[in-house]
């Protein structure tokens, strides 16, 4: 597992900085997908198996063709961490490659 230290504020802002399209949700980071329904499904099973190889686990909501994943490090008292953005690395290239289309936050 990752290192669980608190990131502080400018080390968060700059781990977003190489993640376009996730956004900053509190202690959270989140973003949001557009596939049909059924590959929003399979995308979370996808995103499920990765997340425990590597020990961390996204909050995952299936609506009409969208999905959004948010982390946050819960064993380091809902703060971000290392762990987050290594998560939303993963869930970036598995996305791709299951052809999702990031929606930009607005």
């Amino acid at each position: 597992m990752a290192d669980l230290t608190p990131l502080q504020d400018d080390e968060i802002s700059e781990r977003l900085a190489g993640l376009p399209g996730w956004q900053r949700d509190g202690h959270a980071i989140s973003r949001t997908f557009a596939h049909t329904y059924h590959e929003c499904v399979h995308l979370a099973m996808y995103v499920a198996a990765k997340a425990r190889e590597i020990g961390h686990h996204p909050d995952m909501t299936i609506t009409w063709q969208r999905i959004t994943f948010r982390t946050t490090t819960h064993d380091a008292g809902d703060q971000l961490t290392e762990a987050d953005f290594t998560l939303a690395a993963h869930i970036d290239a598995i996305a791709a490659g299951h052809g999702a289309v990031g929606i930009e936050p607005g």
